[in-house]
């Protein structure tokens, strides 16, 4: 898997570890010590995944996340000692795909690390089988997806979507009337297996989506919320 990773902590000694480690499995690894250099570095070279730490000097990595944000889609995984769900939560909310708490087993970490990586390079929670059933352009009420270049339309104007809302928004439109659980969503957007405090994600997801393509995110009607059970596009 030809990837490219920027690692971003201020802690040298895991800056470090991550890169022993990723560079094992075959990907290349850059280093920063902070969000300023992070957000330098980004303006001139494109990666396919970036690790961030939250608790760092100057702009903490949700802060950091925010302004990434701003220049790139590419996925972030955080990685931080911080492991209260108001933590993930806000990690979520700033734009983050995935969580990972130190201190972290290595199998987990490049575990992730492949799962964000494959589905943004390839795409997005599903085998591609299933892929090449589904049309290049599809249409959805006000929205106009384009799989070839990976771009929502609503109302014609580009929506600016994460790598995680984009599979969440793709898996729910090609399976209308189908309700995923947010176990079932997990595991096929992320294609892993499900673990326990993985729905708070989903839920996160869920709503920074709908505030990016519902008319009315408190009252959604392109994904609906069946309750007890999942979520749905009819």
């Amino acid at each position: 898997m030809d990837a490219h990773i920027l690692a971003v902590d201020d802690n040298p000694e895991i800056r470090e570890i991550i890169e022993i480690l990723l560079t094992g499995e075959g990907f290349a690894v850059d280093q920063a010590g902070d969000g300023t250099q992070a957000l330098a570095m980004l303006k001139e070279k494109h990666y396919d995944l970036i690790i961030l730490d939250i608790m760092m000097p100057g702009m903490n990595g949700y802060q950091t996340c925010l302004e990434i944000r701003k220049l790139t889609n590419a996925p972030i995984l955080f990685l931080s000692a911080r492991t209260k769900d108001s933590d993930k939560t806000l990690g979520f909310s700033s734009g983050g795909d995935d969580y990972l708490a130190k201190p972290f087993s290595y199998p987990e970490l490049i575990s992730r690390v492949k799962a964000l990586i494959r589905r943004y390079q390839v795409y997005k929670g599903k085998d591609e089988e299933t892929i090449t059933e589904v049309p290049s352009h599809i249409h959805y009420h006000n929205l106009d997806i384009d799989r070839d270049t990976e771009t929502v339309y609503r109302d014609g104007e580009a929506v600016d979507l994460t790598s995680t809302e984009y599979a969440m928004l793709l898996t729910l439109v090609t399976h209308p009337g189908q309700i995923f659980s947010a176990e079932r969503l997990f595991e096929v957007v992320w294609n892993e297996p499900y673990y326990y405090g993985a729905s708070n994600s989903i839920m996160v997801h869920i709503r920074n989506l709908r505030r990016k393509i519902e008319v009315d995110p408190a009252a959604p009607t392109l994904i609906t919320t069946v309750w007890g059970k999942g979520y749905r596009c009819e």
